[in-house]
């Protein structure tokens, strides 16, 4: 494949992340930017709290867009920013933290300049900025991490901040007629830090000097202060800061969730104030719990990423995430198994695809955000694994308390002919064990057969003990087939007969292909199943 043949079919891909990127191709058409530099990506990201799922799925469509951008361009250059606002003032402290009583006398005052809770790092926002960085390496992002405290501190921002101060009235005047009476009485664009307590002020503020940089403010205790905003010695309003970053740093792409509409309208309108543009971006839908209610950390609903990563896969995440971002997406654990799968569907089909469906693939997607991978063409691009994620949950629930990844794999090894050994395999089978162990086996039960499907059984147990020993999982499917195919059952269709296998033999409304489940678990054993049933009628 051709450079000349990629571009040209990207150019014209209907799938999202090319859809967005040509928004940008709009804007550079060149896939340069007039000065030359790359064009650049940026997300954000609070630091009051860890790393969340929400980061992940931020970073991960903003890579997806990003990529896409390149292989329309034919590799121009690009920079994808994680940035975070560790100069927010700590406005409540979160209950699962330590050191609760130091926290709420560090209320207000800059999460860079906090202690840290867990006395690891020199600040509560230098932990959570580590954790940010840890865990965006775990998922092999290329990014560059830039703290606002860092740009604050040592004047990076300050031609930036003399900017809004200049700006200021054009600012309120965006932004008062948006606030309720109440907080517009005491809104300023530049929040000043208190030279007494160290704490970031909501009050009034007068521009004395933009050129300078100089303000004045009342002080918590009353006293009037002037002192300059530069320097780290202020922090702007987050729709404003918002304004400020896109412009100061030149961001070209920076998408944001469906609660932050407003914010975008207000910090684009900030944004052309202060002589730039709003990047394009993606406002993407949230995630909701299994009842259709917004996940939220206060509430502690929906699905965290490390228990998806304990009961799924990462490339299943990312898969997961991939459609729709304009749609709510449910997250929770019963999503898992069939992201997992498909996942693996997906992939074993990249490698045979003409290109323009390639591009369509979330795979393609997932294996190019990947600094490691370079698209379809990457090793493993179309492998496969040897059995569904499905089929080892049935295995692992038949084993119930007794599952465990050592035993799981023997099985896995002997349907094989040889040992199961690959990475994918191994995080595959250590998910599934727990997954059935939490979510499985608490609720399995095994009703006893009825008259006709007792008689159903009777045969295809017959079948099972004249089976050759070799026999393939085809074959056993299809002596499942014809048994239920015969009239003598009272079957109407093969899903009753089905259904009465899954309910009796495995506890559950669904199932596997029974001939692949019985060729995994073994003849002898599955006729032991079948016995155990029988005796309960």
């Amino acid at each position: 494949m051709t450079d000349s043949t990629l571009i040209e079919t990207a150019r014209s891909s209907k799938a999202w992340p090319f859809q967005e990127a040509q928004r940008l191709l709009k804007r550079y058409p060149d896939g340069i930017k007039p000065d030359g530099s790359p064009v650049l990506f940026e997300t954000g990201y609070g630091p009051s709290g860890l790393p969340h799922i929400g980061t992940f799925q931020e970073v991960l469509r903003t890579t997806f867009v990003r990529r896409a951008f390149e292989a329309m361009t034919g590799g121009a250059p690009t920079r994808l920013v994680a940035f975070s606002d560790d100069m927010d003032g700590l406005r409540k402290v979160p209950d699962n933290l330590p050191n609760q009583a130091m926290l709420t006398e560090n209320l207000n005052k800059p999460l860079s300049r906090i202690p840290d809770p867990f006395e690891k790092y020199e600040s509560f926002a230098a932990h959570n900025n580590a954790m940010l960085r840890e865990f965006l390496d775990r998922f092999g992002f290329e990014y560059e991490f830039v703290a606002a405290s860092d740009r604050y501190n040592t004047g990076a921002f300050d031609d930036a901040l003399v900017n809004v101060l200049r700006n200021n009235q054009a600012i309120l005047d965006i932004m008062l007629p948006t606030l309720r009476a109440e907080r517009a009485a005491t809104y300023s664009p530049i929040m000043p830090i208190s030279p007494t307590t160290g704490a970031v002020l909501q009050v009034p503020v007068e521009v004395v000097d933009a050129d300078a940089g100089l303000i004045r403010f009342t002080d918590e205790d009353g006293s009037v202060v002037e002192q300059s905003a530069l320097g780290g010695q202020s922090k702007l309003q987050w729709k404003v800061d918002f304004a400020m970053r896109w412009v100061a740093q030149g961001v070209d792409y920076e998408m944001y969730g469906k609660d932050l509409t407003d914010t975008g309208i207000q910090s684009g309108k900030i944004a052309k104030v202060l002589g730039g543009r709003k990047p394009d971006g993606l406002i993407y839908e949230l995630f909701l719990d299994e009842n259709g209610e917004k996940i939220s950390k206060s509430k502690g609903n929906g699905l965290t990423i490390e228990q998806w990563l304990e009961y799924g896969t990462e490339e299943s995440l990312g898969f997961y995430i991939f459609p729709n971002p304009k749609s709510a997406k449910q997250l929770h654990v019963g999503v898992i198994p069939r992201a997992v799968d498909d996942y693996w569907q997906f992939r074993e089909r990249l490698a045979e695809q003409p290109l323009d469906k390639q591009l369509g693939n979330p795979v393609w997607h997932l294996l190019r955000a990947n600094e490691a991978h370079d698209g379809p063409d990457a090793p493993g691009a179309g492998d496969t694994v040897p059995v569904t994620f499905g089929l080892m949950l049935n295995l692992a629930s038949v084993l119930g308390t007794e599952a465990t990844a050592e035993n799981v794999a023997e099985y896995l090894d002997n349907y094989i002919g040889e040992p199961a050994d690959s990475p994918e395999l191994d995080r595959m089978i250590d998910a599934a064990v727990a997954y059935t162990r939490d979510f499985i086996v608490p609720t399995l039960n095994k009703r006893a057969p009825a008259e006709n499907e007792a008689a159903a059984l009777r045969a295809l147990d017959e079948e099972l003990a004249a089976a050759p020993a070799d026999i393939s999982a085809e074959d056993l499917q299809t002596k499942v087939y014809e048994i239920g195919k015969q009239e003598t059952y009272g079957f109407e269709n093969l899903r009753d007969w089905f259904k009465a296998l899954y309910q009796t033999l495995l506890g559950s409304d669904q199932g596997p292909r029974m001939g692949s489940f019985f060729a995994l678990y073994g003849v002898e054993n599955s006729r032991k199943l079948i016995a155990d049933a029988l005796d309960r009628t």
